[in-house]
């Protein structure tokens, strides 16, 4: 791993960040969850740019994102994921939002709502736990079935590991949790817009 692997990245907490933008200094905000999660709910004049979107298209992002930054996920894990992308294509001036979404909802910010869905990480832990309990149940009848039971139990570890999730980069390209505006052009306008927040 290189040093930029492991170093942490700098982090702003959530009565901060209401802070810059209560006084009229907010950062770009980035939120790379899921179109899903997004319209959810999501910190007013945050724009969605989806991690796996991110890391694929950094380069052409980084000519648009040259003030403050400061990236928001659930609770932190893909946020961080998306400064370490951005950070190596050379965009300063990045922090994560510390406890991500969650930790905005638990100080009582603003926050704008739309319909209701399931977060990614829940989806993960329902097809994980189906999956695994279908195996176990379903070895009483073929026994090597308890392989699979330990495959996923193999990824899931990796995933805790590596702060990656296959499973939840996967479900994230679902159409439930894809938006109708997650391409790379909307998102770029958006971003030229001064106007543009959501």
């Amino acid at each position: 791993m290189s040093t930029s692997d492991t170093a942490r990245p700098a982090t702003l907490d959530a009565a901060s960040l209401r802070e810059l933008i209560d006084a009229g200094h907010a950062p770009r905000l980035l939120d790379v969850r899921t179109p899903a999660e997004f319209e959810t709910s999501h910190i007013p004049g945050s724009y969605n740019v989806p991690l796996d979107l991110l890391k694929e298209h950094r380069e052409e992002l980084r000519n648009h994102l040259d003030e403050d930054v400061v990236l928001v996920c659930r609770s932190g894990a893909r946020a961080t994921q998306a400064e370490q992308a951005l950070a190596g294509v050379g965009l300063p001036n990045l922090k994560v939002l510390n406890g991500g979404i969650l930790a905005w909802q638990a100080a009582n910010a603003p926050i704008k709502r739309g319909a209701p869905r399931w977060d990614l990480e829940r989806q993960v832990r329902l097809v994980a736990g189906s999956i695994v309990l279908a195996s176990v149940l379903g070895s009483v009848f073929v026994p090597q079935l308890k392989w699979v039971a330990g495959f996923i139990g193999a990824g899931l570890t990796f995933a805790a590991v590596t702060n990656t999730c296959a499973m939840g980069m996967m479900l994230g390209k679902l159409p439930y949790n894809r938006g109708a505006s997650c391409d790379l052009d909307t998102i770029v306008g958006q971003l030229r817009e001064t106007g543009g927040r959501a």
